[in-house]
């Protein structure tokens, strides 16, 4: 499928809701199978994602119940529950999946094989093997145990572990204490900067002993999980595209209602704040995860420097953020995120190719990229390289690209965000992308 994309002349207005979170979805979906008694979790985001891990925890023996539009029903099986899958788990394009699941197997006294799509299969799987290798899983297959598709033997219990992480990643620190419930003693990870929370949170939420020193995550075993109601607030990393498109196109304002502002999340929010941009916060919330309303108006963006801490925060949100980049005066210069090499694309690569497409001024580097910003983008056709987030952000793009944009190659979206296209142009005052097949 491709998505037209018209120059957007009139501004956009309105205020929207984006779905559940993705990363706290799949967190509540496994800690909720892992638990004792019935999780049920509201706004579960009906992405491809997410439903591959659903998949993956009935062929596991959990029963998942559908009550509605993002409404679950998970029957926890405690931590000794879980049963030997009769097939492959398959984890799609969803990397969350494969990781979080792989700290879970490592505690499972059977033998699982995990694969995915082309582009999983190519990602790195090695940063978390290694970890549960040492707490004494067996984890053999491609790459000498490194790339999908791996075959798993867990161990009960497993070894206690200090871990110290090379790059501060959620998933693996989240793939080493799902694995930590198993374990003979404490595990703890220490990552060079703080990664996003949401496992430590909920874990704790479900009843698990955790403990955070700094950047150092503690999980002393012991106990169990008790099933809880889940409430899933609204995806920052799917508002991001509707807060830079509000930012960037002119005469809009835009209020993206109920989304989460966990603090390890929120680092495009203080790199729009950077570049001037016209945003707001309003109605927070406090709980296991903040919640606020956002709002953006149409704003002269400044280049800005992105980099050191800031990267954790904002990984996911730095394609849209380079658009911002292109649309404002100055120079944007991001470093220290050679994490983007190995997403779904190279994002760096993908980035300066589709946006020098367009006409941006990008120059891609090892660890990051830099633009030169305030060059008007002319529209054009340009490739998601089979990576959602690449996707939306060009489609983004499009709206500020004189002329019309072509994004191919846009069935990615629906891995995270299947409803983009309908929520953009709802805040149009007529249609400006217009999906195609083919």
């Amino acid at each position: 499928m491709r998505v037209r994309v018209r120059h957007a002349v009139r501004g956009l207005a309105g205020t929207i809701e984006v779905p559940g979170d993705k990363s706290i979805s799949h967190r509540a979906a496994l800690l909720g199978a892992l638990a004792t008694g019935p999780t049920e979790i509201a706004g579960f985001l009906e992405s491809e994602d997410c439903l591959n891990t659903l998949r993956a925890l009935q062929t596991l023996g959990v029963e998942v119940t559908r009550k509605g539009p993002g409404q679950y029903r998970i029957g926890g099986v405690g931590l000794g529950g879980l049963q030997e899958p009769d097939d492959v788990l398959d984890c799609g394009n969803s990397g969350t999946t494969a990781r979080l699941l792989l700290g879970v197997l490592a505690g499972q006294p059977f033998g699982s094989v995990l694969t995915g799509d082309e582009s999983l299969r190519r990602r790195p799987m090695g940063r978390v093997a290694e970890p549960l290798r040492q707490m004494g899983a067996t984890v053999v297959g491609r790459s000498e145990g490194s790339r999908l598709p791996l075959a798993i033997r867990g161990a009960r219990p497993l070894k206690g572990l200090c871990y110290r992480s090379p790059v501060p990643s959620a998933q693996v620190k989240s793939a080493i204490l799902l694995a930590g419930l198993y374990a003979a003693g404490p595990v703890s990870v220490e990552e060079p900067a703080p990664s996003r929370d949401h496992t430590e949170r909920m874990l704790e939420g479900f009843g698990g002993r955790i403990a955070v020193d700094g950047s150092t995550v503690t999980l002393t075993p012991g106990g169990g999980l008790t099933g809880r109601p889940i409430s899933v607030p609204g995806d920052l990393s799917s508002a991001s595209f509707f807060l830079v498109a509000g930012a960037i196109v002119p005469a809009s304002r835009v209020t993206v209602r109920g989304v989460g502002v966990n603090p390890t999340r929120t680092g495009l929010l203080d790199g729009l704040r950077e570049m001037e941009a016209d945003l707001g916060l309003c109605g927070k919330r406090d709980g296991e995860e903040p919640i606020a309303d956002l709002t953006v108006s149409a704003s002269s963006l400044r280049g800005t420097r992105v980099g050191g801490a800031l990267i954790p925060r904002l990984i996911d949100e730095l394609p849209i953020l380079a658009v911002a980049g292109a649309v404002g005066e100055g120079v944007m210069e991001v470093t220290g995120a050679r994490e983007l090499r190995v997403k779904e694309s190279d994002r760096i690569f993908t980035l300066a190719c589709e946006l020098g497409k367009l006409g941006a001024r990008i120059e891609a580097r090892e660890d990051g990229f830099l633009i030169r910003g305030g060059v008007p983008m002319i529209g054009t056709r340009v490739e998601s390289h089979g990576d959602h987030r690449m996707a939306m952000a060009l489609i983004i793009a499009g709206l500020v690209a004189q002329g019309e944009t072509v994004v191919e190659d846009t069935d990615c979206i629906a891995t995270s965000y299947p409803e983009f296209v309908a929520t953009l142009n709802s805040l149009a005052p007529e249609p400006c992308a217009y999906p195609e097949g083919g």
